[in-house]
């Protein structure tokens, strides 16, 4: 499969920091669901920062290597630029809102991309309906709640049809319901327009159905990165990041190391169930032995 981001020999640091990423040589392929995990300070934020050109090109800092994004690399390119092509939603999406209302909002980076009127208006009122917001043109950003407000920002990022979509922690604040939410429409959109994402998660169970690969990052490197199959097990067996997987993949894992036997890897616990019972599991794993 095509990729549409490279990472070759990237460094990065922080101005008058230490590296904040070391080393990085990454694909992230066409058309993918990428979940990126990692402890708390590995890097994951500015790896993502780092695909649309924030860093180091706006943020300055000392940096080696290349990133490439669809074909070209980023350096020499403006961040207005490179939105035309990545989305970027981070996890402090209110510092992201600018305008009043929600038509502004997602007519804002339209109009500043220099899209003519009557195109703003139709990709502003398709891009409310897509996030579920549908005739909400005219509503004050206060009368919204915090998870309209965060699809009222998806929206003004797909109002660009960006290539690639880029979320750092995007259900963080939201209960258990919310997060389903958002990642069921995000899902959605990845089916209906092919939109390659990159998400950075820590409540990776929310994601789960939806994953196709995972980037696992630790102390500024890449510790695994490729199917989740691949990643699942090789994250399983470093103890410091194993923490970092769904209850579901570790309860899989710890079975495997005490029986022997392989087992598909499940993205919900009914499929658990299903494959555990086929196997036998009924009477436990003891009985199982």
């Amino acid at each position: 499969m095509a990729s549409v981001i490279n990472f070759k020999d990237f460094y990065y640091a922080y101005i008058n920091e230490k590296l904040v990423l070391r080393d990085i040589n990454l694909t992230v392929e066409k058309g993918s669901f990428t979940v990126v995990i990692g402890p708390s300070g590995a890097g994951k934020t500015t790896l993502c920062k780092a695909i649309t050109g924030i860093i180091p090109y706006y943020m300055g800092g000392s940096y080696a290597g290349d990133v490439e994004v669809l074909g070209e690399s980023t350096k020499g390119k403006r961040v207005s630029d490179l939105s035309l092509k990545v989305g970027l939603m981070l996890e402090d999406y209110e510092s992201q809102l600018v305008s009043l209302t929600a038509g502004e909002e997602v007519a804002f980076s339209l109009l500043n991309h220099g899209f003519p009127a009557e195109e703003v208006k139709e990709r502003t009122s398709k891009a409310l309906e897509d996030v579920g917001l549908p005739g909400r043109e005219d509503y004050q950003l206060d009368e919204l709640s915090g998870g309209q407000r965060q699809r009222l920002l998806l929206a003004s990022v797909l109002a660009v049809h960006p290539e690639i979509i880029v979320l750092d922690e995007p259900v963080s604040a939201m209960d258990p319901d919310g997060a389903e939410s958002l990642y069921k429409l995000l899902s959605k959109i990845h089916q209906e327009y092919g939109t390659t994402f990159v998400v950075v998660e820590h409540r990776v169970e929310f994601v789960l159905p939806y994953a196709t690969n995972f980037i696992a990052v630790k102390d500024g490197q890449i510790a695994a990165a490729g199917t989740c199959e691949v990643v699942a097990d090789q994250v399983y067996a470093d103890p410091e990041l194993r923490v970092l997987l769904p209850e579901l993949w570790q309860v899989r894992g710890e079975l495997a190391a005490k029986t022997g036997a392989h087992f598909s890897l499940w993205r919900k616990p009914a499929d658990a169930v299903d494959e555990l019972k086929a196997q036998g599991f009924e009477g436990g794993v003891q009985a199982h032995a």
